[in-house]
């Protein structure tokens, strides 16, 4: 089975009680990857409101996750 790393931050490491977790790379693409963490962890954010990255660099929600790949989602900051 091929797995991959999921990044979280902000709301969404404080939703998911860790900064990191390993999971199924699945078929799906990466909002359906998103969107069932979401389930699992009662995240509050729709994916519309996230970037999503793969191995650093910003993706599409689109685009198929791949093994031992490392993703990140990332939600809006905010500051000044």
């Amino acid at each position: 089975m091929s797995r991959l790393t999921v990044l979280y931050f902000a709301s969404l490491r404080d939703a998911a009680g860790m900064a990191s977790e390993s999971v199924e790379a699945g078929d799906a693409d990466l909002r359906a990857l998103y969107e069932s963490l979401r389930m699992r962890h009662g995240f509050a954010l729709p994916a519309e409101r996230l970037r999503v990255a793969v191995d650093g660099a910003f993706a599409h929600w689109h685009d198929a996750p791949r093994a031992d790949s490392e993703v990140a989602f990332i939600p809006p900051v905010s500051g000044g």
